[in-house]
């Protein structure tokens, strides 16, 4: 009887120590409604990847907004972004998404570079995608605003864990050294992004 009563009360600490358990990565699929969902404005909040020159870029990016717009066709987006690469304000506005709805893919077309990703299902103000670069694995999440919920960021990084990364491979955006967007009027001693 002593046994037993010490196996139950040992049970919910051996289950609690037990690691999460990892759910797939559930790709939304594209149809009428995904597009238009996607169009405006996001704040980049955070992003991993074990690919060297990803790992780089990642490092680079102290804050990033950008902007979905319709392109040419419907499956394609021009993308505006306003960022600080480490101490430069820089906006591209040169950048295309293509959209694959046969396999729901997005690729980023910019300056000749092609990176893939597939859009995660999640909450509607949320954007985590899964790049990937033939093997090679990375997970990026932006929001619609630049503070997301404590709940939100845990799911990224349970998403982030189940997927192997470890703190040194993540990197997270500061709305402390977010550029003055396009038009927007700077303080004293902000310069103009430039323009790339």
């Amino acid at each position: 009887m002593l046994a037993s009563l010490a196996l139950l009360l040992g049970l919910p600490l051996a289950l609690a120590s037990e690691p999460p358990t990892c759910a797939p990565l559930v790709p939304v699929t594209f149809d009428d409604a995904t597009v238009p969902r996607l169009l405006g404005q996001w704040t980049y909040i955070s992003g991993a990847s074990r690919y060297s020159p990803h790992l780089e870029e990642l490092k680079a990016v102290k804050h990033a907004v950008f902007s979905f717009f319709p392109g040419s066709h419907e499956d394609e987006l021009n993308v505006t972004e306003t960022m600080r690469l480490n101490e430069t304000c820089v906006v591209r506005n040169n950048s295309k998404i293509h959209i694959f709805r046969h396999n729901s893919t997005l690729v980023h077309v910019d300056d000749q570079v092609f990176s893939m990703a597939e859009l995660i299902q999640s909450d509607k103000d949320l954007l985590i995608l899964r790049h990937f670069n033939t093997t090679i694995l990375g997970l990026s999440l932006s929001a619609r605003t630049p503070n997301v919920s404590k709940e939100h960021l845990e799911e990224f990084k349970a998403h982030l864990h189940c997927l192997g990364f470890t703190e040194d491979e993540v990197f997270f955006t500061s709305e402390k050294e977010a550029c003055p967007l396009p038009g927007e009027k700077t303080g004293e001693g902000d310069a103009e992004p430039q323009l790339l």
